[in-house]
């Protein structure tokens, strides 16, 4: 089994940043990719927030560019995500996930909420 763990979240005023970090454990293959999405309640699925492959590729969701800044240590297993200038439109339960490519694990979300 794969384990991803989260770390950081919270609550914060617009404006104001958060570092979310997640270390995946376990059973790894070849890890191809990592990276976030996250909810609302209001949300039928996740959303990509930004993805990042072990070659240092990156995808970032459109309305994070700028603001948001994923990495990786490979040798860690870990991803990180700092995020800057938060609005409360940010606000979603914040989920990490590792795939090899054939598989794809999920962390069980950390909360973020930017308030006004």
């Amino acid at each position: 089994q794969v384990q991803l763990l989260e770390s950081g979240g919270g609550s914060v005023e617009a404006g104001g940043s958060l570092n979310l970090s997640c270390v995946a454990s376990g059973s790894l293959k070849s890890i191809n990719a990592m990276g976030w999405h996250r909810q609302t309640p209001e949300a039928q699925k996740r959303e990509l927030v930004a993805t990042m492959t072990t070659g240092g590729s990156t995808q970032y969701r459109e309305s994070v560019k700028g603001r948001f800044t994923i990495s990786r240590d490979n040798v860690k297993n870990t991803v990180y995500l700092q995020m800057t200038s938060l609005k409360p439109e940010d606000t979603a339960v914040y989920y990490c996930l590792e795939t090899d490519g054939l598989r794809i694990h999920w962390g069980q979300g950390t909360q973020v909420t930017v308030s006004s």
